[in-house]
Formats: structure tokens, C-alpha cells, sequence
């Protein structure tokens, strides 16, 4: 007759502790360590609380199916810089919290790293301009041509 070994991974209070530590090593270097992703731009970032608008948008190929991985920057029309990145998901969508108020948005693809499976390279067919008024939800979609 066999028994399990309860403690072949060690004691129960050592594992808690062990993962105590990773806890507390996690919170203390995390800042320091993982970069942020998607973020809001540092100057002004949104609360939870803070009214917002959402920018929804969908990338699309030239075979008119979704492209996963594109890297999308926004900008607020003003800007010369853009204020956030974004990455399409496998779904071929992104989305960014802006402030909500009156304002015009440029929605660039980086389009530099893809080409299509011949080696063509990709172009957007359209610049895309996104007004946004209030706290609301713009849908808009980005279309690559060869």
C-alpha cells in the first residue's frame, strides 16, 4: 500500500511563504521591472472615475480579413506626437480610452515590419480622422491595400 507524499513539494507554511515573498518582491519591483502597456499618456492619466470616450477600431487586409499585431498610434490633431499605442488583437481589434470632450483624433497603423506573404508591402487606402464629442464609443476601421 502507497501513501501520497503531502509534503513532496514542500510544507504547506513553506509554499505560503514562499509565495508571501514572490508577492512582496512582485510589488516592489514590478514599476521597475514591466513596462506599461497601452498606457495613458503620463501627463494627464484618466481615472477610473474620470469620464471617458472610447476609440473601437477593427484592422483590416487587403484580403479584407483582420490583421493581428499591428501597431496603432493616436494622436490628438494638434499633436505632432502620438499620445498612445495600441496593438490589433487576434480579432484584428483595438481600443483606447481617450478624455472625453470635443476633439479630432489621426489613427496611423505602423505599418513598417509588415508586408504580405508575396513580400508587398502594405499601405493604408485612407487616412482616418475620428471626431469625438462627448463620452461615447467611435467605431472606425483601418483598410491596407498593397
Amino acid at each position: 500500500m502507497t501513501t501520497p507524499n503531502v509534503y513532496r513539494n514542500g510544507s504547506p507554511a513553506r509554499r505560503s511563504a514562499f509565495y508571501l515573498l514572490l508577492v512582496l518582491a512582485a510589488s516592489t519591483l514590478g514599476p521597475l521591472v514591466l513596462p506599461a502597456v497601452n498606457a495613458a499618456p503620463a501627463t494627464k492619466k484618466l481615472k477610473p472615475t474620470d469620464p471617458y470616450a472610447l476609440i473601437f477600431g477593427t484592422v483590416w487586409g487587403p484580403d479584407n480579413r483582420p490583421v493581428y499585431g499591428v501597431k496603432v498610434s493616436i494622436r490628438r490633431m494638434p499633436d505632432k506626437k502620438p499620445k498612445w499605442e495600441v496593438y490589433s488583437d487576434h480579432a484584428g481589434e483595438f481600443a483606447q480610452r481617450v478624455p472625453a470632450g470635443e476633439a479630432d483624433y489621426q489613427i496611423e497603423p505602423d505599418l513598417k515590419s509588415l508586408k504580405t506573404a508575396d513580400g508587398n508591402a502594405l499601405h493604408l487606402a485612407e487616412e482616418v480622422t475620428v471626431h469625438v464629442e462627448y463620452d461615447e464609443r467611435v467605431d472606425m476601421s483601418l483598410h491596407l491595400t498593397r
